[in-house]
């Protein structure tokens, strides 16, 4: 099984394709800038002994608080998009009529062995089964925590179209994925899906690989979805690239911008955002409602479980940023989010001996909104 889970390496037309692609030279892909995907210089000793003896507070007490999006889903969105976090970089998305789900992960730990690896603290509100009927699932890259191989096995069971990042197509296709559902995109491709519903696929600046030696072979991208009268950014994985001003030229604007802002450290270099770099990126991309992603489920990094967030609320009003931080499994409207409630400290403070909240509410039982919904190593990243 954990041979499976490393998936399958391109050859044929595909190979072909990726050798074509303009980020690809001496064998591998490549970021526009120069940057490494390891720690920088001078930083190796010190981080790793951080990682091993640091005194942060890497996972909550117990599960989030989360919400059961079921009623909710039943009913379509009033405004036209909504969106549901259900956990690291996973979002329901509801664009225009149609449902796309972003980087699938429902597996226990971000590795390719069940007894090894970055173990998830916060369980995903609902099963695969409990979703929806899906009109797309994207997929911005490789890496463990964003391609889950059992989570795919289950997906493909389904009459779903795949659409990934150039190279990616491999290892579903080895999974049952069939080719005639898989998308694969260089950057700035695009495919069109009934309903209007358009995914295109844009720089971000990261690196890719399950296996050793495997490193840099499959793309990565961050990912637009359009749809006739909305359009949401997702950036998969990323550091902060002047490229964003790019995506905004080319791809904006966009209602719904979703970033990733946990698992960074300064000594990984430039290959994730963290809070801070997410408010960068935000405003090269011209604003929008900004749903922060890749936190609050997998122990990644060398900080605190709830740093992102709350480094997030410190700094948002500041640049005067929408933040729409739902529970998970809470789906929201962005353009009815006037405020982010810090609905995390609740566990937070059952560290110090309070009590935690319930770890799933029915969105019934909390408070109403406008929409009827509550008030509020291994190759990976």
């Amino acid at each position: 099984m954990a041979f499976a889970s490393f998936g399958a390496r391109a050859i044929g037309r595909r190979l072909e394709r990726i050798q074509a692609s303009p980020r690809f030279a001496g064998g591998t892909f490549h970021n526009v800038a120069p940057v490494t995907p390891g720690l920088k210089k001078g930083t190796v000793a010190p981080t790793i002994s951080e990682f091993l003896w640091g005194g942060q507070r890497r996972t909550p007490p117990g599960p989030l608080p989360s919400v059961a999006p079921g009623p909710l889903w039943s009913r379509a969105p009033e405004t036209g998009l909504r969106a549901t976090w259900l956990g690291h970089s996973t979002v329901l998305l509801e664009v225009d009529g149609r449902r796309v789900l972003t980087d699938p992960v429902w597996g226990d730990r971000a590795s390719p062995v069940s007894f090894a690896g970055p173990r998830r603290f916060q369980p995903v509100p609902v099963t695969i089964a409990q979703l929806p009927p899906l009109d797309a699932v994207v997929i911005s890259h490789d890496h463990f925590d964003h391609l889950d191989h059992a989570t795919v096995l289950e997906l493909a069971k389904r009459d779903v179209p795949f659409v990934t990042s150039l190279g990616v197509g491999a290892h579903l296709e080895a999974w049952g994925v069939p080719p005639t559902r898989i998308t694969e995109l260089d950057w700035w491709e695009h495919v069109e899906l009934p309903g209007g519903l358009t995914i295109t696929a844009a720089p971000s600046q990261h690196f890719s690989g399950r296996t050793p030696g495997g490193r840099n072979l499959t793309l990565w991208s961050s990912l637009v979805v359009r749809g006739p009268r909305h359009a949401v950014f997702f950036s998969g994985d990323t550091g902060l690239t002047p490229e964003y001003a790019d995506i905004r030229a080319r791809l904006g604007p966009f209602d719904l911008v979703m970033l990733e802002v946990g698992a960074f450290h300064p000594a990984w270099g430039d290959i994730h955002l963290g809070p801070k770099n997410a408010l960068e990126a935000l405003a090269l991309l011209g604003g929008g409602a900004f749903l922060p992603v890749h936190w609050g489920t997998f122990n990644l990094a060398i900080h605190a479980w709830d740093e992102p967030a709350e480094t997030l609320l410190e700094l948002a009003p500041a640049r005067q940023a929408q933040l729409v931080m739902p529970r998970l499994g809470e789906p929201v409207e962005p353009s009815r989010v006037e405020r982010a409630l810090p609905w995390w400290r609740a566990a937070a403070a059952s560290e110090r001996g309070a009590p935690a909240l319930p770890a799933v509410e029915e969105p019934s039982r909390l408070a109403p909104t406008a929409e009827g919904g509550d008030a509020i190593g291994w190759s990976i990243d």
